[in-house]
Parts: C-alpha cells; sequence; structure tokens
C-alpha cells in the first residue's frame, strides 16, 4: 500500500514537472504556459500603470485583485516547480531535498522567488514591502522561460562570459586613466567639477558612453584635447562587447538550428540507417521550414523545384477523386522533381507542421552519394507513380514505399 502510494505520488510529480517545464505538444502544459504568460504580463502591467495616481485612484480595486490573483499564481508556481525538481534532468541522482536546494539556488528560481518576496515579507516584517517595484517587475524575466530568443540571448551572454568581463576592466581602465588626466589638466580652472579623481570619473563615463550631458565639460586647451580623445575612444570600447554579445548569439542561433534541423532528420524514418556523419552532410543539403497550419505548400499545376520531408505535423495532398493525409516522417514531390513535370496535386497543412526541403539538384546529389535513399526513393515513384491515389496511411509499410505521396 504505501509502496503504491509512493508511485502515485512520483508519477504526479513526474507530471507535474512535464507540464511546468517541457510538454509542449501537452494540452494540459500548454494551458499552463499560457496561463502564465497571460498573468506575467497583466501583472507587470498592473505594476506599471498602478503608479500612475489618477488610475490608481480609479482602479485601484482591481490592481489589487489583479496583484492577488498573481501572487497566488505565482506561489503555486514556485511550490510546484520546487516539488518536481527531482524530475529535472540537472539533478538527476541527487535525493530529493538536495535536488531541491539546487534548484532554489538556480537564476529562474531566484527570479521566482523575487516575485512573491515583497509579498511576504511584508507579512512577518514592519514596513510597506510593496514599494519594491523592482522586485516586483522581476516578474517580467519569467518570460525567459517561454521565449527561446531570450533564452538564447542568456545562453551567449553566459558563453562570453569572460570576455565581456575582459571588457568591461578594459573600460573601467579606460575611464579612470581618462579621468585622472582631466583631473590634471582642470582642477585648477574648475575645482568644483574636477577637484578630485572621483568627482572626474563622471565626466569620464558619460563622455566614453557618447552620452554628453553637457553638464561637466572642460575649459582648458589640454583638457578639451583629452576630451576628444575619450570621446573617440568611447566609440571603440562600446562596440568591443557589442561585437562580442551580437557574435555569441548568432552563433547560439546557429547551434540551436543546427540541434533542431538534425533532430528532424533522424526522425524522417528514410533517414533513420544514417550514421552521424551521413547526417551531418545530408544536414547541407535540407533545409528546414516551419509552416502554420492552412498553408499551401505546392500548388497544381506549378512547376516542380523540390521535394519536402514531413518532420513533424500533417500536409493534406488534394488529390483529383480524393485527399490524403501525410504525416512525420512522410515525403512527397518527389515524382514531379525526378520526372521534371509540373505539380499534379496541392499539398496544403492542416497543422503547424515542419518541412525540410530538398532541392531538385540537390535530390539527384543525395541519391548518387546515397544509394540506400536513392533505391527507397525509386521504390516510392514505382509504387504510386501510376495510379491518381495512395493506399491509406494504415495500409502503408512504416519502413518502405508507404512512406511517400503520390506525386505532387
Amino acid at each position: 500500500m504505501i509502496a503504491r502510494r509512493r508511485a502515485r505520488i512520483a508519477r504526479l510529480r513526474r507530471r507535474v514537472h512535464f507540464i511546468l517545464d517541457s510538454g509542449v505538444n501537452d494540452r494540459a502544459a500548454r494551458f499552463a504556459h499560457g496561463f502564465l504568460i497571460v498573468l506575467v504580463t497583466v501583472s507587470v502591467a498592473a505594476v506599471v500603470l498602478e503608479t500612475v495616481p489618477a488610475l490608481r485612484e480609479r482602479y485601484q480595486i482591481l490592481f489589487d485583485a489583479i496583484e492577488l490573483v498573481a501572487l497566488i499564481g505565482f506561489s503555486i508556481e514556485y511550490a510546484l516547480r520546487l516539488w518536481s525538481a527531482p524530475d529535472s534532468a540537472p539533478y538527476f541522482g541527487m535525493t530529493p531535498w538536495r535536488a531541491r536546494l539546487a534548484y532554489a539556488r538556480s537564476p529562474y528560481a531566484i527570479v521566482d522567488l523575487l516575485t512573491v518576496l515583497p509579498f511576504y515579507l511584508g507579512l512577518f516584517l514592519p514596513g510597506d514591502f510593496r514599494v519594491l517595484l523592482l522586485l516586483r517587475l522581476a516578474r517580467f524575466f519569467k518570460l525567459a522561460r517561454y521565449s527561446p530568443g531570450m533564452r538564447s540571448l542568456a545562453a551567449a551572454l553566459k558563453a562570453e562570459r569572460k570576455a565581456l568581463g575582459a571588457s568591461a576592466v578594459i573600460i573601467f581602465g579606460v575611464v579612470l586613466v581618462m579621468a585622472s588626466a582631466m583631473h590634471i589638466a582642470e582642477h585648477a580652472a574648475q575645482p568644483d567639477k574636477f577637484g578630485s579623481i572621483p568627482e572626474s570619473m563622471w565626466w569620464a563615463v558619460v563622455t566614453i558612453t557618447t552620452v554628453g550631458y553637457g553638464d561637466v565639460v572642460p575649459v582648458t586647451i589640454v583638457g578639451k584635447m583629452i576630451a576628444g580623445v575619450t570621446a573617440f575612444m568611447g566609440f571603440l570600447l562600446l562596440a568591443l562587447p557589442v561585437g562580442i554579445v551580437a557574435t555569441a548569439f548568432a552563433e547560439e542561433i546557429h547551434r540551436r538550428e543546427f540541434v533542431v534541423t538534425w533532430s528532424m532528420i533522424a526522425h524522417v524514418p528514410l533517414f533513420a540507417t544514417l550514421d552521424a556523419s551521413e547526417i551531418a552532410e545530408i544536414m547541407h543539403y535540407l533545409r528546414a521550414q516551419t509552416v502554420p497550419a492552412g498553408t499551401i505548400v505546392v500548388r497544381r499545376g506549378e512547376e516542380a523545384h523540390c521535394m519536402y520531408f514531413v518532420a513533424a505535423g500533417e500536409v493534406e495532398v488534394d488529390l483529383p477523386h480524393n485527399a490524403v493525409r501525410l504525416g512525420e516522417g512522410q515525403f512527397f514531390g518527389e515524382i514531379a522533381v525526378m520526372r521534371k513535370t509540373r505539380r499534379t496535386a496541392t499539398v496544403r497543412t492542416t497543422l503547424p507542421s515542419k518541412l525540410l526541403v530538398l532541392d531538385a539538384g540537390d535530390l539527384g546529389t543525395l541519391m548518387a552519394r546515397n544509394p540506400e535513399i536513392g533505391r527507397r526513393i525509386e521504390e516510392a515513384i514505382a509504387a504510386y507513380g501510376e495510379i491518381p491515389s495512395l493506399a491509406p496511411r494504415g495500409d502503408m509499410a512504416a519502413d518502405e514505399v508507404g512512406q511517400s505521396s503520390p506525386d505532387s
């Protein structure tokens, strides 16, 4: 009885972790993620608008209600994430409490805690902690969980943290040197503004960042010369971290696209027998394409320039006498490409789909370099190239010619 109860709890914990941290194709996960995204957006907007006196007086009850719902929602989310932490991949092998402690120290968990901390501090400590707007606005960074772009940027910053740290040291060094030089040149003429190196550093920071407030300016010839050199160096210094971040971000995006494309190719049964080096070679020929539901991929009568593999989702082939649906692992459009004819069917997506596109020229090269792939495509053409319809998907062999459609 105790063992069964523990097993049920373990299954429930895995399910909670799946919903909160993965399960993008799961209905419950999509609902939970969508609800949290809306809650973050609404609560942050409410925190910002509440600072407007006229709006605060008129909608104070609404703002309080939004804050209460946000606190309840984020508190439950934090508790569930903490409880299900042992099922997270980075903490496999740890005891449950060690895994939870390790998760609590992670950046995402710290942001989750900061979003509700002002309220709970107010319960146990004197003072109005609701004025800590910065902590409440930290909810905005919860969106990083659901944004691939923000995750890629965070990964790029983490990968280049040493280079960015070195850039910061260089910039601070230049600020210090230029502030010292300006102090020497201007302290006699403007003791109230350049009387010490710390006071001169304000001018150096403003000048190097190219902001130029104009509240502190040199008046001596030497000071103006130093200011010119400082302003010129500012352009060079600011370009350094910007270039590092831009390059790292581009590499991270490319790396993610590489992984996604690799995964998509590996899931196509036609390529299932290939080893890593062969998949890497095929990636040079294929390009990934994400297509929304209801999009026409090819039209009847147009020239055929490429064939398609369905890596995820579903498409419908509109044949003269019926319609056939193709799912993950199947391909279409190869007959028109091989025979150099026009498309004989219209194909549209019925679900959001990920397609792999292979151009006509690359198809010939691929078939020549990998005869097994060429043989299976030729078998598909021989099996379905002479008939205007396709056997039902349930009648197809998953690893043979049934992976193809009639020509489209």
